[in-house]
């Protein structure tokens, strides 16, 4: 493996991070940023461009307590200025239904293709394939038992953002 292989492979980690990140703090800017204009997604009730994506995710998102998405296993295929991958992902959103609260867990991977363009890694084409799902009652013993511990939030109030 080159050194620019091993510089590809961690810019595109970053770009996976920062992805993540923000759907996770509703934060349309840094989202919309780790695509291509002309990306391909297809999430399987979505399908089309960026834009549109993003308006319909922090959308959906939005009407949601809360939500964390964990990066997994990453696999990375190289070459040159484009690459391809998969991605593993867990996704927690705490959502209300019927006026209950609830826990939905989704895991998955993201099936996608890079390019490298103007010297910057972005997602040019994405699918995600949902592998299984857990719907539960919630349960936040935990912050009832630690009422001071600090709580994630939406941009720009999370902690991260000061």
């Amino acid at each position: 493996m080159t050194v620019d292989e091993l510089l590809a492979r961690e810019q595109i980690r970053d770009l996976q991070a920062r992805y993540m990140r923000g759907l996770d703090r509703l934060d349309a800017d840094l989202l919309r940023d780790t695509f291509h204009d002309d990306a391909d997604l297809n999430y399987g009730f979505y399908a089309g461009g960026p834009d549109a994506f993003v308006a319909m995710a922090l959308g959906a998102l939005g009407a949601h307590e809360a939500n964390h998405h964990m990066l997994g296993q990453t696999l990375l295929w190289i070459d040159g200025d484009t690459a391809s991958g998969e991605l593993y992902f867990q996704a927690y959103h705490r959502i209300s239904r019927d006026g209950e609260a609830r826990d939905l867990l989704i895991s998955g991977r993201y099936v996608d293709r890079y390019e490298k363009r103007a010297g910057e890694w972005r997602i040019s084409a994405r699918a995600e394939v949902n592998d299984w799902s857990r719907d539960d009652p919630a349960s936040d013993r935990y912050f009832r038992d630690q009422p001071d511990q600090l709580r994630g939030a939406r941009a720009p109030d999370d902690y991260s953002y000061r």
